[in-house]
């Protein structure tokens, strides 16, 4: 295989909307019953940010894409096409891709968006690595974006305490070295279980409600599993032990279950990259989000291997097994 195109992780962004709610927050201002304690001890989370009225899936998406491409010194007319992961798109359509395509001025290549909630951004990493792989492009946006404080019943604590909004992206290229860049993607679904975590209403559905709803202890089990068989495939098809994973980068949705995949591949603390206590699930923009913190602050270098997987609803799940 050594005649592949490579596909090479460049460049890093993400946006944080500007308004910050803690869990106290949540108790006092919005009138939820719950507390800090309640939720921490069952979570992890400690605060969220929340996009503000001007604040939207593609103007978060869009500052995220434009980070990613100054971090990598490319100009916005080297880039090919753009994939953005949203299960929030700001329209039925046109796809967040395209509105992110005007808003940073892209006038030639092609974008469209990718639907697997939480595992959207690894949906969408697989995506546009084949396309690469193809030759279809050279330079690829990835982004995932999600508003998803606009699809909550802020009347259920269960399920109104867990999510937060963002933004994270990346900026692949072809090329690299031997052994560098996107080693492996391993993408899964099953229908069948699409009633434990969905949302209850859109366009082509007679309800209207469109709120979030999940039985949390059901996702909890299956995230288990699933992330545990995803984990041990992309272990597999390098040729690779836990013991060689220098940092994960794990969907951000529940520091149980992180902790629990990082004791699978024997991974210390400090090997894992946590922001659910700050930034709470952003569904698809979890994974860049973490990753952008990590590379930005020094933690993860050029040559370190990393692992990323997620869980969502559809059931889908699945990872990947980066070379930085």
């Amino acid at each position: 295989m050594s005649d592949a195109i490579r596909v090479r992780l460049t460049g890093v962004g993400g946006y944080l909307p500007r308004d910050v709610v803690t869990n106290d927050d949540l108790a006092k201002k919005f009138g939820i019953e719950t507390s800090d304690e309640w939720i921490r001890t069952r979570t992890g989370i400690g605060q969220r940010h929340i996009a503000s009225g001007d604040e939207t899936t593609a103007s978060m998406a869009a500052e995220a894409a434009r980070q990613a491409l100054d971090y990598a010194g490319v100009d916005v007319s080297e880039v090919d096409a753009v994939l953005v992961a949203t299960a929030t798109p700001d329209q039925v359509f046109p796809a967040v891709a395209v509105q992110v395509q005007a808003r940073l001025g892209m006038t030639a290549g092609f974008g469209f968006d990718i639907s697997a909630a939480c595992s959207g951004f690894v949906y969408a990493l697989a995506t546009a690595s084949a396309l690469m792989q193809s030759g279809q492009a050279k330079k690829i946006l990835v982004i995932g974006s999600e508003v998803f404080s606009r699809l909550l019943d802020w009347t259920d604590r269960s399920t109104c305490v867990l999510f937060g909004d963002g933004a994270g992206a990346v900026l692949l290229e072809s090329g690299g070295e031997e052994g560098e860049g996107i080693l492996s993607t391993h993408l899964h679904s099953d229908g069948r279980t699409g009633d434990i975590l969905y949302v209850d209403g859109a366009v082509g559905c007679p309800s209207t409600s469109q709120h979030l709803r999940m039985q949390g202890r059901e996702v909890f089990r299956h995230a288990v599993v699933k992330l545990s068989q995803a984990v041990d495939e992309a272990l597999a098809a390098n040729g690779l032990t836990g013991q060689d994973i220098q940092w994960m980068v794990p969907h951000q949705a529940n520091l149980r279950i992180i902790d629990g995949m990082a004791k699978k591949l024997a991974l210390p603390s400090d090997r894992v990259v946590v922001t659910v206590d700050r930034h709470a699930n952003t569904s698809a923009a979890s994974i860049p989000l973490a990753l952008n913190e990590a590379v930005r602050d020094g933690r993860i270098r050029k040559g370190d291997l990393v692992l990323m997987e997620a869980l969502g609803g559809g059931l889908t799940w699945g990872s990947a097994l980066i070379r930085m």
